[in-house]
């Protein structure tokens, strides 16, 4: 297997340009938060379709042969409404399999991109067996949510605007679920900056990886497990990570609540459960950054239900 480089992560980052947006960063005092670090967030919630995923579906999309029947996905809802988004951008058919525990805003939001949209199974992996079942009866384009180096690529330049933005950063702590985000920052820092992957107890496939040595397949639950609740770390991400001898640290699901609601108070944030998992690894100690150092945390999801919001942002209530 062939690592992704950086030089394809900067080509990557000129195909899909004109159809993703450039997220923003902002920079907070750790003492602030209880950390003796300057935390640097990557806004990566914002992005089109509201989570990271879009990079890596329109590179593929974008760069890739794809079949006039179109193209499929498995996802807990990230992915899918990111090939969703692709697909519609381009003019073409897109067939999406999700969990029945997905989230409900990620199911609207694949309606609304007029996805075809199949809920099957209580797991990514359920609905990913579904996909490949379809595959095998209809000659669509598959695109894998996170191992494939045309997707993983499109992730990492998540990675190289972060770093071009932020300026110094003495590490990068990201969300792992399959991967490719946290392989796609490993495969462009390389040895220049640390890269933390975290997770949460019920989805830890990359702690497995680590401790068993190379990817192994692990069972889901939990609160983020439609949105890290991979069973298996993707063999691209993992080579990538192992390269660049990427950390592991793992939360709890009180946690990562209680990060989730720590940075919707302290920064007005509203992300998904797992996407804290990062902020958790930082104000719980699990990770100590040096003193004195700027750390990168990418937050790089927000597909969830507000209350009195609907999953497309109307009101769901209204005056009588």
């Amino acid at each position: 297997m062939t690592l992704v480089t950086p030089s394809q992560i900067d080509a990557a980052a000129e195909a899909i340009a004109p159809h993703v947006r450039r997220t923003p960063i902002i920079e907070v005092p750790g003492d602030t938060m209880g950390i003796d670090a300057t935390l640097v967030f990557k806004l990566e919630y914002l992005q089109v379709t509201g989570a990271f995923k879009a990079r890596g579906a329109v590179h593929y999309v974008a760069t890739q042969p794809v079949s006039d029947a179109g193209v499929v996905a498995a996802s807990g809802g990230n992915h899918g409404a990111a090939v969703a988004y692709a697909a519609h951008r381009f003019g073409h058919d897109a067939h999406i399999f999700v969990p029945t525990t997905a989230n409900p805003a990620k199911v609207e939001r694949l309606v609304s991109l007029e996805a075809n949209v199949h809920s099957i199974g209580l797991t990514y992996g359920d609905a990913a067996d579904a996909a490949a079942d379809y595959l095998a009866e209809h000659d669509a384009t598959s695109i894998a949510a996170f191992d494939d180096p045309v997707v993983m690529a499109g992730a990492g330049t998540v990675a190289k605007e972060f770093e071009a933005d932020a300026g110094r950063l003495d590490a990068m702590l990201l969300a792992v679920g399959g991967g490719g985000l946290a392989g796609g920052a490993a495969a462009w820092c390389g040895d220049r900056i640390p890269i933390i992957g975290c997770e949460t107890v019920g989805t830890a496939s990359y702690a497995a990886a680590v401790e068993a040595g190379s990817p192994v397949t692990v069972p889901v639950s939990g609160v983020a497990a439609d949105h890290l609740g991979a069973r298996r770390i993707g063999d691209t991400p993992w080579e990538a990570l192992s390269a660049a001898a990427a950390e592991s640290i793992v939360v709890t699901d009180d946690e990562v609540l209680d990060a989730q609601a720590r940075l919707w108070r302290l920064l007005r944030v509203v992300v998904e459960p797992g996407v804290a998992a990062p902020f958790a690894a930082l104000y719980t100690g699990r990770w100590k950054p040096e003193p004195g150092s700027r750390i990168g945390v990418v937050l790089c999801g927000a597909n969830v239900v507000v209350p009195g919001i609907g999953p497309q942002g109307q009101p769901t209530t209204h005056e009588q």
